[in-house]
């Protein structure tokens, strides 16, 4: 998946409810990347969650509701890039479904899903951006997320911008693809699977020697952090957005009362 570099586009920022609430810094980190790519960014004030926590409980008025504020918000921009998988999943493959009864909103529904990407993807894919020269001393491992991967194909654009930071070494799971067991509503309804589903993926990080924990899902991060906390393994949990926009040094990990 591919698309024409235009000059300066005019991107919106999705910034997710994960990040405005938990993780604002990978906002901030992602509007760096994005303008150091050459993008204009702006964080539309109105915009709200994509609708996936509903859509995924069968609330479909609800996800509805969420989906048609987003047509008049997100309207009028180059391009829209969430840093999660997740919610550009849900917009890209899952928003026009949901106004199969009315044309009209479907079309524009799926206009607003063409121009929405995850922010890795948007960064190699369309604006064929290299990075920034943000060194990082340490050896990390990266969690590929369920909806990037299997919705959106993110497996080697964030690798490719993790290739370029001087002093990182990554080194890969036995199995990076394998879910962390978080899954939005999946982790509240099905809390045993899914802590055990937890346990095998922190187990796996663990054995790669990482010190440190990349994603580019809020979701999954706090979930893989609160295990690896809870069980005393020092292994620090960040969005790579974080470290693509080189502040690491400025905002603890995730999970980190320290500061």
């Amino acid at each position: 998946m591919s698309a024409v570099n235009p000059t300066q586009p005019r991107v919106a920022l999705f910034v997710t409810c994960l990040v405005d609430l938990y993780r604002p810094s990978v906002g901030f980190a992602a509007i760096r990347l994005l303008e150091a790519a050459g993008c204009t960014v702006e964080v539309p004030r109105a915009q709200t969650c994509c609708g996936q926590p509903a859509y995924n409980s069968g609330d479909r008025a609800t996800a509805l509701a969420l989906a048609t504020s987003l047509l008049g918000t997100l309207a009028g921009y180059d391009y829209v890039v969430a840093p999660s998988g997740s919610c550009a999943g849900m917009i890209r493959k899952h928003l026009p479904d949901l106004f199969d009864q009315d044309p009209d909103l479907r079309d524009r529904a799926a206009a607003l899903a063409a121009k929405t990407w995850e922010l890795t993807s948007f960064l190699v894919d369309v604006m064929g951006f290299t990075g920034l020269d943000s060194p990082l001393p340490a050896r990390a491992t990266y969690h590929d997320s369920c909806a990037g991967l299997r919705e959106l194909g993110v497996k080697s654009q964030p690798r490719a911008l993790l290739d370029k930071i001087t002093g990182l070494d990554l080194v890969e799971m036995a199995e990076p693809e394998i879910c962390c067991g978080f899954g939005g509503t999946f982790c509240v309804k099905f809390p045993d699977i899914s802590a055990r589903m937890t346990g095998d993926k922190t187990a796996d990080i663990a054995t790669t020697g990482a010190d440190l924990l990349l994603a580019g899902d809020l979701g999954c991060l706090l979930n893989m952090a609160g295990k690896l906390s809870r069980d005393g393994k020092p292994i620090a949990v960040r969005h790579i957005a974080e470290v693509l926009a080189g502040i690491t040094a400025d905002v603890p990990p995730i999970g980190d009362t320290r500061r």
